[in-house]
């Protein structure tokens, strides 16, 4: 395969048809790859500034471990950590955030959200999981904030283990589920089986966790349409108050990209407009079951009060810290990340500092930029907000990039809102290169 068939975010793929390498998602902007190790200094800058006013504050703990690693998954994770190097791992990073929760930015703010994400945060144990909790809570209390979620794979939950989830404030328990059936599950490396899927779902109704969310994935490897639409019912079945669905792609650094890219044509992938269809299918059935999509990838029941704030609160700008290797931040308007390497996290910690790697201050029309992209993924952003937080119309700013759009059926402009078509919403993140500016466009998006 050839360097000009990678794919990225950073150029515009409106006719994306097969599924090749490259990052499709797009989570921030500007690119990652535009971070630096030479802009770090103005991390530190902006932790040790006042807070800006009316900002949301939440924070987001990596924890790296799976039993087994997925052919799809492109996170930092690791499979091989006994049970002391994990304990090691997770008191450095309760030492990291009683270093950052002294900061000036951060000291004596409230946390409106909490995210225990990964990895699969379910994988440690108990008696390692508490201990962890009241340091965290001990420098950053999350007692009042709005919503606390704790990723879960099925498979290493127990009663117990549930039981003590619930006990530190978690509100929102999702689990990593992406398909109910067991062949599709084995051929993409999921550790859990449907059992245990259905094994979990009593103790979870009993605990009263008040929001379940389920992850999908459209277009699993060994998927077809029987078995999707088998996955869609199951899923009714299992009744959660949120579902999110996400389309398969292939980062660069993920098992299955790592077999294409040496020439392995054994594994066959869906393409986007299959993969499109069965999404849409997903959410016409959701939407029949009583269910309302919240975003291009969600949907909620209706009636029962969901909510996601991380999301919302990310996608508006608000301050996040990020814990753990390979983390990302967001303070005071500046971008960073952490080391992503488990040889240069730990021994950044244990020398008595923090473990920022790479840092950006975008500027004022990257920031517009930003929330745009991100908003759009609601369906729908509001032109005042705009108007109101930055002194300018993002539709205005991007006039030619809608225009384009709105002629293709994607979106339609008014003068309140933009709103997404349902075929724009159903590949959202194929169409949000197009806001990028001339400079991002080809640049490698990680």
């Amino acid at each position: 395969m050839t360097t000009s068939t990678l794919l990225e975010p950073a150029t515009s793929r409106l006719d994306l048809e097969a599924t090749e390498v490259g990052s499709v998602f797009v989570s921030n902007y500007p690119p990652y790859s535009a971070w630096s190790a030479e802009a770090v200094p103005a991390a530190y800058e902006a932790l040790d500034a006042a807070p800006r006013p009316d900002t949301d504050l939440g924070l987001y703990f990596h924890v790296p471990f799976c039993r087994r690693r997925c052919k799809f998954c492109y996170f930092r994770v690791y499979t091989d950590k006994n049970a002391e190097q994990i304990q090691g791992y997770l008191d450095a990073l309760a030492t990291e955030v009683e270093r950052f929760s002294v900061r000036r930015a951060i000291a004596g703010r409230p946390l409106r959200f909490v995210y225990f994400g990964g990895g699969t945060p379910s994988y440690i144990a108990v008696k390692q999981l508490l201990p962890l909790v009241e340091r965290l809570q001990a420098a950053l209390p999350w007692r009042e904030a709005d919503e606390v979620t704790f990723e879960c794979e099925p498979g290493t939950l127990t009663q117990a283990k549930l039981e003590a989830i619930r006990s530190i404030g978690v509100t929102r328990l999702s689990l990593g589920i992406e398909n109910f059936d067991d062949e599709v599950l084995r051929i993409n490396g999921r550790a859990h089986v449907s059992t245990e899927i259905d094994r979990v779902r009593p103790w979870i109704r009993d605990l009263a966790f008040p929001q379940l969310n389920i992850d999908l994935i459209a277009g699993m490897v060994g998927d077809t349409w029987e078995r999707w639409q088998g996955t869609v019912e199951r899923t009714i079945e299992y009744d959660p108050d949120s579902v999110t669905v996400y389309q398969l792609e292939l980062p660069f650094n993920t098992v299955f990209s790592r077999g294409k890219l040496a020439g392995d044509d054994e594994q066959s992938f869906a393409d986007w407009k299959t993969k499109r269809e069965w999404h849409a299918f997903a959410f016409r059935r959701f939407e029949e079951a009583g269910y309302e999509v919240s975003s291009a990838y969600t949907v909620v029941k209706k009636g029962r009060g969901c909510k996601f704030v991380y999301r919302d609160s990310v996608w508006r700008g608000a301050d996040m810290v990020g814990a753990g290797v390979s983390s990302f931040s967001h303070v005071g308007g500046v971008h960073f990340q952490n080391a992503d390497r488990w040889e240069d996290y730990l021994p950044a910690i244990e020398a008595g500092g923090l473990a920022i790697r790479r840092a950006l201050v975008p500027s004022d029309a990257e920031r517009l930029t930003r929330e745009l992209i991100l908003q759009l993924k609601t369906g729908r952003v509001e032109r005042e907000y705009f108007r109101h937080k930055f002194g300018r119309d993002a539709v205005d700013e991007h006039s030619e990039s809608f225009a384009t759009l709105q002629e293709q059926g994607l979106l339609a402009v008014t003068e309140d809102r933009v709103t997404l078509r349902p075929e724009g919403l159903l590949r959202v993140d194929q169409l949000l290169p197009e806001f990028y500016a001339p400079k991002y466009r080809g640049a490698r998006y990680t």
